[in-house]
């Protein structure tokens, strides 16, 4: 009977303390849950963190890449205010090309935080991204990319860029195909590296589809970080000297060619109207 009573007192005192913890305790679970950063803001905090440091050329360490990448792969449309069937992704016959709409987030000398809305055929034309590291997150369709890097691996004496000549398109530079596929959301966010990984690429839509662009620094003509557009010709094109490469692996080089203008590119920008992002 003591036994008895004595754990009925122990039991009687558990069952009256144990609740209050257990009501504070869930208190504070809902306090955390109802002031839960909203993903934008913790990929710019992310960002923030990640290209304290940036500048032309400079990679960042690989944890904070991998930091980076885990935060942008867990955002979806929705956390950026998107559907696929807003203005911004339907087709315009009026252009020879759709009209691709830019939806600016944040920029500051460190990074910049955007996205690329493209209706369906919507093209961003090859270009690249000079000493910038760049992470793209594909929030939703079908998208094919074909990327390049600058050929420099092959023996000193090939000759990898070809120079101006009456028989010759000028100025041009060999490259190798690092990508060229479709890929659909959700996927693994890409990055690409200042002299590896793809640094030049075009984007091609296959549906409607958006794309969340990091770049770290961002562009700066002031800078030399300016974006260059490419006019692209099979490696088969051009017969230059002193460069052998075997035929099997023929497909996946190409020579490119700086482009001066842009006639049929049209890209509008827009204000991004999702959540808001708070610098503190």
């Amino acid at each position: 009977m003591g036994i008895e009573r004595t754990l009925g007192d122990r039991k009687g005192r558990d069952f009256c303390e144990l609740p209050k913890e257990t009501i504070t305790n869930s208190r504070a679970r809902r306090n955390r849950r109802r002031h839960k950063m909203p993903p934008v803001q913790k990929l710019f905090e992310t960002c923030k963190e990640v290209f304290a440091s940036s500048g032309t050329g400079i990679v960042p360490p690989a944890q904070d890449i991998d930091k980076l990448q885990s935060v942008l792969d867990g955002i979806k449309p929705e956390d950026v205010d998107l559907r696929p069937d807003m203005p911004y992704f339907m087709a315009n016959a009026s252009h020879r090309r759709p009209k691709i709409t830019y939806l600016h987030i944040y920029e500051c000398e460190k990074f910049s935080m955007g996205i690329f809305c493209l209706p369906p055929s919507g093209v961003i034309p090859l270009h690249n991204h000079p000493g910038m590291t760049v992470f793209s997150k594909l929030l939703f369709g079908t998208m094919h990319i074909k990327s390049y890097d600058w050929v420099v691996d092959l023996p000193p004496q090939s000759l990898t860029i070809v120079k101006p000549s009456e028989s010759q398109v000028p100025n041009l530079r060999l490259a190798k195909v690092k990508v060229d596929a479709d890929f659909t959301a959700p996927c693994n966010p890409s990055i690409l590296y200042p002299e590896d990984g793809g640094n030049m690429h075009v984007f091609t839509a296959v549906t409607a589809c958006a794309v969340l662009d990091v770049l770290g620094p961002p562009y700066s003509d002031i800078d030399g970080r300016h974006c260059t557009y490419y006019t692209n010709y099979p490696f088969s094109n051009f017969s230059v000297e002193g460069l052998s490469i075997p035929e099997e692996e023929k497909n996946v080089y190409e020579w490119l060619q700086e482009k001066d203008q842009l006639e049929d590119l049209k890209v509008e920008g827009k204000m991004y109207s999702g959540p808001t992002i708070v610098e503190s």
